[in-house]
């Protein structure tokens, strides 16, 4: 099978695009012949040698969709969805033709979109949904600041909060984006000025009542300051790839009476039946994913160089055949 090899961490040209054997299935694992999969920052951190319990060589790579080929409960053809659980750091991931998970983090759906579009969804999908739920508890009519929105994960984030019935801020750095977000149903799009707190309370005086941080540790203080007293600041992204606090003073840092929590999940916290319902939705045209851009497995160095200097807005899916429906 072809699959991305990182030999070392380092330089785009560490990805190797190889031929390795196909995974021995072994009991409790599920091999998935996989259609497409997307790229994390969290693969970007691995690459440049930032990310903790990873061996090497490694194929990385924390979700993918495809196919079951062998292996579990499944039946064979059965769609599925797979994140997380280890998967590119502490044994092989998604950046293949095929790949071996543990069943545990198999998620089944039935869908006719593209793999294009379905590889743009899983762990997207379930960080959103668990930061507004786990991490905020956001209700209909609240407000809420993502912070990073022209993100694919930001773009997820929108959708499900209008779902909810909540009014959205959402910041991006490059003025060009700002119409990205207001097409995406976006009521505050924010440029990111440094100051976004006080561009917020300009429109909620007392603040948003939920916030999601997406940037990191760099925006966090102002995100914070953006919040109302009693509201939430969630912490769930590193675009900025910084994500600890020197010298951290809890009651010098937070504002008085805004709380800071943080989400971070796995396959098992995505449902199939969340899942298979923002399929069906994307499908019929109630839910969008926001932009993307697709690429074939030989060019991941490429696609990995735009995810590092944030060439593109939306998810990035590399797919490893031929852009075609989803049947298999």
């Amino acid at each position: 099978m072809r699959a991305v090899v990182l030999r070392e961490p380092g330089p785009v040209e560490n990805l190797e695009l190889t031929e390795l054997p196909r995974p021995e299935v072994k009991p409790g694992w599920v091999r998935i012949a996989v259609k497409a999969f997307g790229l994390n920052r969290s693969e970007l951190h691995t690459r440049l040698g930032l990310a903790d319990g990873v061996t090497f060589p490694r194929v990385p790579g924390i979700e993918a969709v495809g196919i079951v080929d062998a292996g579990g409960a499944f039946e064979p053809g059965q769609q599925v969805a797979t994140m997380m659980g280890g998967m590119g750091r502490t044994f092989d991931g998604g950046y293949a033709e095929y790949t071996l998970v543990p069943e545990r983090q198999v998620i089944p759906f039935r869908s006719d979109l593209p793999w294009e579009v379905l590889g743009q969804v899983p762990e997207t999908l379930q960080t959103a949904y668990g930061s507004l739920t786990t991490g905020l508890d956001l209700r209909k009519g609240q407000t809420l600041l993502i912070r990073g929105g022209t993100s694919a994960l930001g773009f997820a984030t929108a959708t499900l909060a209008k779902d909810l019935g909540a009014t959205v801020f959402a910041t991006t750095r490059q003025p060009e984006r700002l119409e990205i977000l207001r097409a995406h149903g976006v009521e505050h799009p924010i440029l990111d000025d440094g100051d976004v707190a006080g561009q917020v309370r300009k429109i909620a005086p007392e603040g948003v009542d939920a916030a999601l941080e997406l940037v990191g540790t760099p925006t966090l203080p102002d995100t914070l300051n953006a919040t109302r007293v009693h509201g939430t600041v969630c912490f769930a992204g590193m675009l900025s790839n910084q994500w600890t606090i020197s010298n951290f003073y809890p009651i010098g840092y937070l504002p008085a009476g805004v709380r800071l929590t943080a989400y971070g999940g796995e396959a098992d916290d995505l449902p199939a039946s969340v899942l298979q319902r923002h399929l069906d939705r994307i499908a019929d045209g109630t839910a969008s994913l926001g932009p993307a851009k697709v690429y074939a497995m030989d060019e991941i160095r490429q696609a990995h160089d735009d995810l590092e200097h944030n060439r593109t807005a939306g998810k990035l899916v590399v797919l490893t055949g031929r852009a075609e429906g989803a049947a298999p």
